[in-house]
């Protein structure tokens, strides 16, 4: 026998033994669960680079939600399809009082008044430009876009969303849009500030959903270079002195180190976005057979978590949620 004082592998040789000190605990309650909406009625849209992901009209919907929160799932952020006609330069329509996401929202909380809903305020989805700022002449200008975003975050907490959700990453918006919906009365509407979003490869899928890319030039002027860490707690400084609620850095499987950085420096809860290209790739390499997806998903799910995010916006939160519920996950 080997004179061996500490052995680790005690610690590790039941499941009983590894329940009780299982240092990362992900519940449903941390998932935040992202729909895309379309205006109609009996629409369910697959989108084909999301394999079980669909786009949704507003009694479509009101069926995912119920079945999310069957299984434990409390919380989703919105996105819409916006038809191309009703696109504009100045994507005035997000903020227009007939706009299908907001009555959509209206809905959801008048069936489901529990659930907390968060919006996405941004002028890409409603822009003719396909840009999360207002284009003039070739440049996405910072100033002049702040009251179209602040607009849009107003008929947003009318709508009835507990939290806005500004992900252009224009300077000031979080300031501008806090002041903005305090003028209005909606002291206790929050913000959920994407306060670290990088310019990243793994938002094709998403942009493919909502069929929002640019038109022309891409979004690194505005979006974080991903080489960048320090910068994202510098940004998200700034926003939690603009009055952000919550800190974000999206992507996250390729940030966990940003998560890490602003869970120990910021005195914010602080969300991730697990998005659309890491999931996506995740279930084609499942659907190749390369890898065990029952484990690989809440395995993805809990190194998030367990970097620092309070909070995770995902499109696994059902499965999560249904494989928590049943007491399936792996162990």
């Amino acid at each position: 026998m080997y004179d061996i004082p500490q052995r680790p592998r005690r610690n590790r040789q039941s499941a009983a033994i590894r329940d009780l000190i299982r240092e990362t605990h992900l519940t449903p309650g941390h998932l935040i669960m992202p729909l895309f909406v379309l205006d109609g009625q009996g629409r369910r849209e697959e989108i084909s680079a999301m394999p079980g992901v669909f786009r949704l009209s507003e009694d479509e919907v009101l069926k995912e939600v119920r079945a999310c929160m069957h299984v434990g799932v409390r919380s989703f952020v919105l996105f819409p399809a916006v038809e191309e006609e009703l696109k504009t330069p100045d994507g005035s329509y997000g903020a227009h009082p007939s706009n299908f996401y907001l009555r959509i929202a209206r809905s959801i909380k008048a069936t489901f008044p529990e659930v907390m809903l968060m919006s996405d305020v941004a002028l890409d989805p409603y822009s003719s430009d396909g840009h999360d700022g207002l284009v003039v002449n070739g440049e996405i200008v910072n100033d002049a876009t702040l009251p179209l975003l602040a607009a849009q975050a107003v008929a947003q907490a009318k709508a009835g969303f507990d939290f806005i959700g500004p992900s252009d990453m224009m300077d000031a918006r979080v300031g501008v849009i806090r002041e903005a919906l305090d003028e209005a009365n909606f002291t206790q509407t929050g913000i959920i500030a994407y306060s670290a979003k990088y310019a990243s490869a793994f938002y094709g899928p998403f942009r493919d959903a909502l069929e929002s890319a640019p038109k022309s030039g891409d979004k690194k002027t505005y979006q974080m270079d991903p080489a960048n860490r320090h910068e994202a707690l510098r940004e998200a400084e700034l926003d939690a002195d603009e009055g952000a609620d919550f800190l974000m850095v999206k992507p996250a499987l390729c940030y966990l180190d940003v998560i890490r950085d602003l869970a120990v420096h910021m005195d914010r809860p602080i969300a991730a976005y697990n998005v659309s290209g890491e999931y996506s790739m995740l279930k084609a390499a499942a659907a190749k057979g390369w890898i065990d997806y029952d484990r690989a998903m809440p395995e993805m799910l809990t190194s998030i978590h367990r970097a620092g995010a309070s909070v995770i916006l995902t499109y696994f939160a059902r499965e999560f949620a249904e494989r928590y519920q049943a007491g399936n996950l792996p162990r």
